[in-house]
């Protein structure tokens, strides 16, 4: 599923080809992608709008419209934007200037949800919290959300309400980097392992912003290229072979029913 890192390098790809065009025309092809809203309805309302912004809150991608509109979009496991004809076109989006927007999702499970602009951050602040990269996103705020958590750690930063475009990839990296076993309950961390942790999700997300996300199978940017921070990985995916840090083989275990992937030396 895309993260954080890669929505945004599919939101910064997107901004400067799309912000200030006017949808001429909407194909929605796929009933489920509105769902429960009728496809028909949605596409009639998009028709005509001027795209105004181009933005990302957590792993959403906002495209704030002309008229006070909102179209939210949450990729989910496969969703992505191309600009060329590809298969399991779900939806087809006709810009002025002639170009032709394309969302491809082979698993179906994205969604498309269009708000009035004023029913926006009501609905965002109700799913996510504050963005990791922002000023709210403090340290301190980060040890009052694990403080009442026995949960593992990894599970509760995979809360969107905690960490809000954290995913199984850069929570294992950040914990790699913050030298916390996914195992441990939330609240006995001590406040020098929050602070580290605070750091380290914050340098997980940056470098993998810096490479354009992570290329396991179907993701890709709206320019066809392919993320480079799957070279750069840490402790994701990497059963058995040895830890940067220390040498050690790098175990797997599973969180909430997520794969996990950790050093059993370094991270404690």
């Amino acid at each position: 599923m895309p993260e954080l890192p890669e929505v945004e390098t599919i939101r910064a790809q997107l901004a400067p080809r799309l912000e200030g065009a006017t949808v001429r025309r909407v194909d929605i092809l796929d009933p489920r992608l509105t769902r429960p809203h009728d496809r028909l309805v949605v596409a009639a309302q998009l028709r005509g709008a001027r795209i105004v912004a181009v933005e990302r809150r957590g792993k959403y991608l906002v495209f704030l419209l002309s008229g006070g509109l909102a179209l939210l979009v949450h990729l989910r496991m496969t969703g992505s934007f191309g600009f060329s004809e590809t298969t399991h076109e779900r939806a087809v989006l006709e810009l002025d200037d002639g170009s032709r927007l394309v969302y491809r999702d082979v698993r179906r499970f994205g969604t498309w949800l269009l708000l009035d602009e004023d029913e926006l951050e009501g609905y965002l602040a109700a799913k996510n919290g504050p963005e990791p990269l922002g000023p709210r996103f403090t340290s301190a705020w980060l040890a009052a959300q694990l403080a009442r958590r026995r949960a593992p750690i990894k599970a509760v930063v995979l809360d969107q309400r905690v960490v809000a475009g954290l995913g199984n990839i850069y929570a294992d990296e950040a914990l790699w980097r913050a030298r916390i076993g996914p195992v441990r309950p939330a609240s006995e961390l001590a406040a020098d392992e929050v602070g580290r942790l605070h750091r380290a999700i914050r340098t997980a997300l940056r470098t993998g912003i810096a490479r354009q996300g992570s290329t396991l199978r179907d993701y890709a940017a709206p320019d066809g290229t392919s993320g480079a921070m799957q070279r750069e990985f840490r402790a994701y995916g990497r059963e058995d072979e040895p830890c940067d840090r220390c040498g050690v083989s790098i175990a797997k275990t599973r969180v909430g029913g997520r794969g996990t992937w950790y050093c059993p030396r370094c991270q404690r």
